[in-house]
């Protein structure tokens, strides 16, 4: 189990590697200039050269590259053309309100997938099986930002029960901070929890039919307990997957969810970054992002081992 972890760690670095080219590619390839945007437009071209120079973009792309490589070795992401701040400070800055989206959005996820699918599936010799896949599937092929529009104009507009803009952090009150993020976080979630609800349904039907689930019936066990016990323990190995793969497509998603509600995150960061060509924020934000995404996947490759003994990585 060790050396399997370590190797995965060390696969992690060519992974990354490969990553921050495209990143520094992409941001530095696309048209615009930093120093114009800083200065304005009445700025002249020797003062627009000068802070070229004293932000180094004068320099040859490939030199630039290696000097963010160096840099992000000693965990130094750079400095914020726009605010001249660590690109460090920046993003955790703004890392609690994407936590606390993220967070709060995992926990719809959950609370409402898997009671539907053990319902389900109880229920799977009756109507509500196939009205079930129809409107999983309805959940999944429905763009984020237009259901954030409709719930927007449903619950903010037309009823106003919920804020449509704005933050309020867990420190002044936890009714406060809920109040703000449910209709975002729910947003969120929606998409996944079709996909993940659809799973789980999947992984224990192909269960419940099994010698080892009809053995234990003919020991006269209860329904409800060989679903529970052998059942849905069984159909965790696929659904562990798919979960991964949605926290960590939650961080995606919150780009396009922090910029409809006005959310300081680090979604709203980059799209923010992008607009003012901050290069360093940029690539912070997207290595940042990649590089979580890298270790959740890691994390549930190795909680395979805990949700099922019969697994080993020798």
């Amino acid at each position: 189990m060790l050396q399997y972890t370590i190797r995965r760690f060390i696969s992690v670095i060519p992974v990354m590697f490969i990553v921050s080219v495209i990143v520094f590619l992409l941001v530095h390839l696309t048209p615009g200039n930093p120093a114009y945007l800083i200065l304005g437009e009445d700025s002249s071209q020797e003062s627009i050269k000068q802070l070229e120079q004293q932000l180094g973009l004068d320099k040859p792309i490939v030199v630039q590259f290696f000097d963010w490589i160096k840099n992000i070795l000693t965990g130094d992401l750079g400095q914020s053309i726009y605010s001249s701040e660590p690109v460090t400070q920046v993003i955790f800055d703004r890392f609690g309100p994407t936590f606390s989206l993220m967070l709060l959005s995992l926990i719809f996820i959950l609370v409402i997938s898997i009671p539907i699918a053990i319902f389900v599936v109880a229920m799977r010799k009756t109507i509500l099986d196939p009205i079930f896949l129809t409107i999983s599937l309805l959940g999944v092929s429905i763009p984020e930002f237009w259901f954030a529009i409709l719930l927007v104009l449903a619950f903010g507009v037309t009823f106003p029960i919920f804020p449509v803009a704005g933050y309020a952090p867990i420190a002044e009150g936890v009714f406060s901070w809920l109040y703000y993020l449910i209709l975002p976080a729910f947003v969120l979630a929606a998409v996944e929890v079709g996909l993940i609800a659809r799973m789980l349904r999947d992984g224990m039907l192909e269960s419940i039919n099994q010698d080892y689930t009809r053995t234990v019936r003919a020991k006269g066990v209860r329904e409800s307990t060989v679903l529970m016990k052998h059942v849905f323990a069984n159909a965790l190995i696929p659904t562990t997957t798919v979960v991964g793969t949605a926290v960590a497509g939650l961080l995606g998603g919150t780009v396009i969810i922090e910029t409809l509600f006005t959310i300081p995150g680090i979604g709203q960061l980059l799209i923010d970054s992008i607009y003012r060509r901050d290069y360093p924020v940029i690539q912070g934000v997207v290595l940042i992002i990649s590089a979580i995404y890298v270790l959740i996947n890691l994390l549930v490759d190795l909680l395979y081992a805990f949700l099922d003994p019969r697994i080993r990585y020798d």
